[in-house]
């Protein structure tokens, strides 16, 4: 006799026969022909079972039968890290090429969303062949064990494309997030393109839809509690102010994270850059640690995960620091081959094109990009584009980018100073350079030139003649 029916005498015969059929692979329609029942008879009958045997998906359903634990069934993977299903967009036109176009739409973004969100995403085929209606989401979701579920309804007029997209918590079908897109009938190949990547980085940026309903739902968790997803989330947050004690706080957390699951690939990515700061903002007292600690952490990323456009950036500015700029120029090349979609990744790119290697030119078109496939830009994509304006000499506009971005960073305070000096503003250039000897005392322009690095000839030359107006050291 199997495992479930020794243990679990509360199934019935029919759910028995579900539950054996289900988690051998067969579809609901499969399973419905078999036992003569209706698919959604099969989906009732599921949504039963996982209740009753403590499972949340087909893989601990059939972990149950092969008897792969003795008291508690297998973790699922969303108890790793949250999964997502992502539902063929409905097209509600009746046109052939319009259901083709929505198809393609929702295949685009599976694919993408897994590439850029860092997330498990249920692959669309397995999707689309469960045909469901948006009354059944809720429970097929559920059935996949996804966290999250993402769908979305499609119309095309004469001249324009109008997209609705929604992310839903697949515990209770609650609506959590959505977002029209109203787009013109043009090149239908580049029509597609342009809603994919709105809705991807709208959804996966590190300030994104997903992450931020995954920080709200962490800060409601007793501090036992958190996985290895949840500290990542909480990590990124912290890195993200661009403080000392934020970037403190992200090290530890992310390091946290990587000790429950070393393979998150995202947290080894975060990590580095969290000592890539510490070593170019004088947060720490030991720059040749930090920078390898910086090494270590960006070599796991992309040792586990060769084409994380984010881990390739930030080993581009590696390869600056250890004066290998050609290096850095490959990576910075992979990292957009990677991430030419992806807005948290442009923005990365832009600064250290303007900086470190690479054509200046190139990073105000990157930036601007970034913004616009990112309407929910975070404070340090604007902290990017501050730089970038200051060496390409639009100072006004740099001030005005900077006071957006990150209030407690001292590489971002020194360029609000150095463009206050370029244009004449000595007395705010000087009250800024005070803050920044008050309060970051083991920072200095030098320093940052040397750790970040600085090494385009013109950006050096700009940031040394402003520093010497603003008397930054």
């Amino acid at each position: 006799m199997n495992r479930i029916a020794t243990s679990s005498p509360a199934l019935s015969d029919r759910e028995r026969a579900v539950a054996e059929k289900f988690a051998a692979g067969l579809t609901y329609r499969e399973i419905g022909e078999a036992l003569f029942i209706a698919p959604s008879t099969v989906r009732t009958h599921l949504a039963s079972i996982y209740e009753k045997l403590g499972v949340r998906n087909k893989v601990a359903l059939a972990s149950y039968f092969a008897g792969a634990t003795s008291a508690q069934p297998a973790p699922s993977l969303s108890d790793a890290s949250p999964v997502l299903a992502i539902f063929p967009i409905e097209c509600l036109n009746s046109e052939e090429r319009w259901q083709r176009f929505a198809d393609g739409l929702s295949s685009d973004i599976t694919i993408d969303l897994a590439r850029y969100a860092g997330l498990p995403v249920i692959a669309f085929h397995t999707m689309k062949s469960l045909g469901s209606k948006p009354a059944d989401f809720a429970a097929d979701g559920k059935a996949l064990g996804a966290t999250y579920l993402v769908s979305g309804q499609l119309r095309a007029e004469e001249r324009r494309v109008r997209l609705t997209i929604e992310l839903a918590d697949a515990e209770n079908g609650v609506s959590l997030w959505s977002e029209r897109y109203d787009r013109p009938v043009e090149d239908v190949f580049k029509l597609q393109d342009s809603l994919t990547e709105g809705v991807i980085n709208v959804l996966a940026g590190c300030f994104g839809a997903i992450a931020t309903v995954g920080r709200n739902a962490v800060r409601r968790k007793p501090p036992a509690s958190l996985r290895a997803y949840d500290f990542y989330l909480l990590g990124v947050e912290q890195h993200n102010m661009f403080s000392r004690a934020g970037n403190v706080e992200a090290i530890r957390l992310l390091s946290r994270a990587l000790e429950l699951d070393p393979t998150l690939v995202r947290a080894w990515t975060e990590l580095a850059y969290a000592y890539s700061i510490e070593a170019c903002n004088g947060f720490g007292d030991d720059v040749p640690g930090s920078i390898e600690n910086w090494r270590a952490a960006v070599e796991n990323a992309l040792r586990l995960d060769p084409t994380d456009s984010a881990a390739h950036t930030c080993l581009g500015d590696l390869k600056g620091c250890l004066g290998d700029f050609e290096g850095a120029e490959r990576a910075y090349q992979r990292g957009f081959e990677y991430g030419s979609n992806h807005a948290d990744t442009l923005a990365l790119l832009a600064g250290s094109k303007a900086l470190v290697a690479g054509d200046p030119a190139e990073a105000i078109p990157l930036i601007e990009r970034a913004m616009r496939l990112n309407p929910l830009a975070p404070p340090w994509y604007f902290g990017m584009q501050g730089r970038i304006l200051f060496v390409a000499g639009r100072h006004r506009e740099a001030i005005a980018a900077l006071r957006r971005s990150s209030p407690d960073s001292p590489n971002v305070l020194m360029f609000l100073a150095l463009a206050h000096a370029a244009v004449s503003e000595t007395g705010e250039a000087a009250r800024i350079a005070a803050r920044l000897k008050a309060e970051f005392p083991d920072f200095s322009v030098e320093r940052f030139i040397a750790a970040y690095p600085v090494t385009n000839p013109h950006a050096v030359q700009a940031i040394r003649d402003a520093a010497k107006l603003a008397r930054l050291g």
